[in-house]
C-alpha cells in the first residue's frame, strides 16, 4: 500500500477540502503536513472536523490487544472510515484484512493494495463480479470472501463469474440471520440448501459461516448470545457434514462494535473442528469511537479490565449569531454534523482570546442545513460571536462520510497529518 498512500500525500490542497486554510491552496498535502500548523492559529476555518492523534493510536492498540488476547482475527469494517491511511494502520497493527459492505468500498480498498477483503453482503451484480474475478486472477495473493444467503444469489454469482471467464473460485460464507433481522438465512435448512447450491458450482467455494448480531430485533445480551450459539452450531454441523473438506482453514465471523465481548466469549467456546478456525471479528467504529452511541454501547463498559476506547472526533464550529439571550447560532449543521443517532453535545468553548472553558449549560437543541441552534441555560456563560465551539458527536459511520480530508491533531494543537476519505 506504500505507493498509493504516498500518492495521497501529493494531492493538491484546494476548495474541495472544507475547513482547511485558504492560504494553503496549491500546497501538496505532504507540504502542509510538514508545516505542522497549529489548529487554532494556522488559518483553519470553521466548521472543521478533527481527529485526535492520541485517541486514534490508543484505540488501534486497545482493540488489537483485545483481539489477540482472545484469539480473534480482526477484520475491521472499512465502511466506517473509508480512509486508506487508517486501513493501513489497522493492517500494521495486525488486522487480518478489511471488511467492506459494497463493491465501491472493495474497489477503494484494492486501489490501496489491501490484500484481504471480507465483503459482508451477497454480491450479485455482474459488473462487480467481473471486476472481482479480474482482481483475483491478476493477483494470486489477493483474497476476497463474500456472503451468500440464497440459492438464487448463488445462481446469479455463478452465472456472472462464468460469463466473466473467472479462473479462481470466489470464496463465500453462508450468512446466518434471524427472523425479523437483516439479511441471512433464517434456519439451518435454508443454510444447507445454500451450501448445496455453492457446492454445485465450479465458481464458488464455501469457506465458512458468518453473520451480524447487531441487527437482531431488540438485541440484548441474551438474544445475542443465543444467536452466536446458533452461528457456532451451524459451523459444527457444516463441518460434520464434510462441507469444509480440503480447506486450509474455516472462517467463523461476526461482530460489530457493541457486542464484541459476547463474540469473543462464544468463539472461545467453539469446539475443535476438522480444520483450523479463523475466528473473525469485524468491529469498525472503534478507530474513532464517539461521544454517543458507542460511548454507551462499547463492551469495554462491561469489561473495563479488557481495555478502553477514547472518542477521537471534535467538530469545531463558530458562533455567528446571538439573536436572543438564551440562543447561539453556530455555522455548522446537517451538512457537517452526524445526527442520525442523536444530536451533538457541546464540549468546550474557545474564546477569541484563546482561553478554553467547558460547555456546561450549553446544549444543541436542533440542526438546520448550515446552523446548529445552541441553547444557553439560565445563569450559564454563553458563548460570544466569534468564539469556537467544540462538539462531540454520535455514530462514526456518518461522521467520516461528510469530510474528505480530516486534520489529525496532537494534544498540543499541532496538526500532524490529514486523513483522506473516499465515500
Amino acid at each position: 500500500m506504500t505507493r498509493p498512500l504516498d500518492a495521497l500525500a501529493d494531492e493538491i490542497i484546494d476548495f474541495r477540502f472544507k475547513g482547511l486554510p485558504p492560504g494553503a491552496t496549491g500546497l501538496r498535502v505532504r507540504e502542509l503536513v510538514a508545516e505542522r500548523r497549529d489548529l487554532y492559529t494556522g488559518g483553519f476555518i470553521t466548521p472543521l472536523l478533527t481527529l485526535s492523534a492520541e485517541a486514534v493510536d490508543h484505540n488501534l492498540r486497545s482493540m488489537q490487544r483485545f483481539a489477540s488476547r482472545h484469539g480473534l482475527d480482526l477484520a475491521p469494517h472499512g465502511k466506517t472510515t473509508m480512509a486508506p491511511q487508517l486501513f493501513q494502520r489497522q493492517l500494521d497493527h495486525g488486522a487480518w484484512g478489511i471488511t467492506v459492505a459494497v463493491p465501491h468500498q472493495a474497489r477503494v480498498a484494492r486501489a490501496f493494495g489491501v490484500p484481504r477483503i471480507f465483503l459482508a453482503n451477497q454480491l450479485v451484480d455482474p459488473a462487480a463480479l467481473a471486476w472481482l474475478a479480474a482482481e483475483q486472477d491478476d493477483d494470486s495473493v489477493f483474497r476476497c470472501v463474500c456472503y451468500v444467503d440464497s440459492t438464487r444469489g448463488v445462481a446469479l454469482m455463478d452465472e456472472a463469474l462464468r460469463a466473466a471467464g473467472a479462473v479462481r473460485q470466489v470464496e463465500v460464507v453462508v450468512e446466518l440471520g434471524a427472523p425479523g433481522a437483516r439479511s441471512g438465512v433464517r434456519d439451518f435448512a435454508q443454510a444447507a440448501e445454500v451450501a448445496d447450491a455453492v457446492a454445485a458450482t465450479g465458481t464458488l467455494r464455501l469457506v465458512g459461516v458468518a453473520g451480524y448480531e447487531g441487527e437482531l430485533p431488540d438485541a440484548d445480551a441474551e438474544s445475542v448470545r443465543e444467536w452466536l450459539g446458533l452461528l457456532c452450531a451451524l459451523a459444527v454441523e457444516f463441518d460434520k457434514a464434510g462441507r469444509f473438506a480440503g480447506l486450509p482453514e474455516i472462517i467463523v465471523s461476526a461482530g460489530g462494535s457493541a457486542w464484541f465481548d459476547a463474540v469473543a466469549e462464544a468463539f472461545g467456546e467453539l469446539p475443535d473442528l476438522s480444520r483450523p478456525v479463523c475466528r473473525m471479528l469485524r468491529s469498525g467504529a472503534y478507530v474513532s469511537h464517539d461521544d454517543g452511541r458507542y460511548r454507551n454501547a462499547t463492551p469495554f463498559n462491561r469489561v473495563p479490565q479488557e481495555g478502553s476506547l477514547l472518542p477521537a472526533f471534535r467538530l469545531w464550529a463558530q458562533v455567528v449569531s446571538r439573536p436572543e439571550p438564551g440562543l447561539a447560532l453556530l455555522n455548522a449543521g446537517k451538512r457537517d454534523i452526524a445526527y442520525d443517532l442523536g444530536l451533538p453535545e457541546v464540549q468546550a468553548v474557545r474564546g477569541t482570546d484563546g482561553r478554553v472553558r467547558g460547555g456546561g449549560g450549553l446544549a444543541v437543541a436542533r440542526l438546520a442545513d448550515q446552523h446548529a441552534f445552541v441553547t444557553v441555560a439560565a445563569g450559564a456563560a454563553g458563548p460570544e460571536v466569534g468564539d469556537w465551539v467544540a462538539l462531540g458527536m454520535s455514530h462514526p459511520c456518518t461522521i467520516f462520510e461528510k469530510w474528505p480530508l480530516i486534520p489529525l491533531v496532537a494534544g498540543d494543537g499541532t496538526v500532524t497529518d490529514y486523513i483522506r476519505t473516499f465515500f
